[in-house]
């Protein structure tokens, strides 16, 4: 483990009953028309500062095939120009140069390379791998954004965890949108608040 005060965390949007897509991996359902008129704004700059707080990105070669679709319908490249790591054996069209593909060990990944190298590291994709850091115990924190819609089946957000997960509720925010924000500790890992 290192010792650096780095922090791995799995963040994924899912829908209230846990699908992180659709069983063909379509994400359609993410736009929303709900409205909460108590909850917070999500304003631009927020968004923008808190992006830039994320040294770089962990993701499975679906999420990345996912994030290719939307750089072909015009809606660009989300994360910016930070690293970010792709999990897959196969050959994939390099979309950015700070993509960097990854066929090895994940916890060599992150506890050898990622994090000596860098503080803020972001797990975004699938379920596979997000199952596979909590198994593994990598991941010091969970960000869970609940969509205000329930899909029936599809991928679900944890696949292959075979285990109780203790968690610690950090924190909770609800937003105009509907969307429900959560964070976790992760009870396994030593992550201050």
């Amino acid at each position: 483990m290192s010792t650096s005060d780095s922090c791995v965390t799995i963040h994924m949007a899912a829908s209230l009953d846990g699908f992180i897509a659709r069983k063909d991996g379509s994400v359609d359902w993410m736009e929303t028309s709900d409205h909460f008129e108590p909850g917070e704004t999500m304003d631009p700059e927020y968004v923008a500062d808190f992006l830039k707080s994320i040294d770089c990105y962990v993701m499975g070669s679906k999420t990345y095939e996912t994030a290719l679709n939307f750089v072909a319908s015009g809606a660009g490249w989300a994360y910016g120009d930070k690293p970010t790591f792709v999990l897959t054996h196969r050959e994939l069209p390099r979309a950015q140069d700070t993509v960097e593909f990854y066929a090895g060990d994940l916890a060599t990944l992150v506890n050898e390379r990622l994090r000596p190298q860098f503080r803020s590291i972001w797990v975004v994709g699938g379920g596979t791998v997000s199952g596979e850091c909590l198994r593994l115990e990598l991941a010091d924190e969970l960000r869970y954004s609940i969509l205000p819609v329930v899909i029936g089946e599809g991928l679900p957000f944890f696949a292959g965890l075979n285990r109780d997960v203790a968690l610690h509720l950090m924190e909770v925010k609800a937003y105009k949108s509907g969307m429900v924000a959560m964070r976790h500790q992760i009870k396994s890992r030593n992550l201050t608040p």
